[in-house]
């Protein structure tokens, strides 16, 4: 079962238009390794922290882009 981070995220991404290949590419793994996680099928040791904040500098940049 996903955990409550993982909802969180998704929605954050959504309202930010950000794809899990985007985040992917930021983290520098596969689509389907952001897919596992944020389903809730694997649960590395700090994933969330990691996973906040790519998405987090992903907004910054697109801000800073503008």
């Amino acid at each position: 079962m996903p955990k409550d981070w993982t909802g969180e995220l998704v929605g954050l991404m959504h309202c930010h238009r950000i794809t899990g290949l985007q985040l992917a590419e930021k983290l520098g793994v596969t689509n389907r390794y952001v897919s596992m996680i944020l389903n809730g099928h694997r649960d590395p040791p700090g994933a969330e922290t990691r996973f906040r904040e790519a998405v987090a500098e992903i907004i910054r940049e697109r801000k800073d882009a503008m």
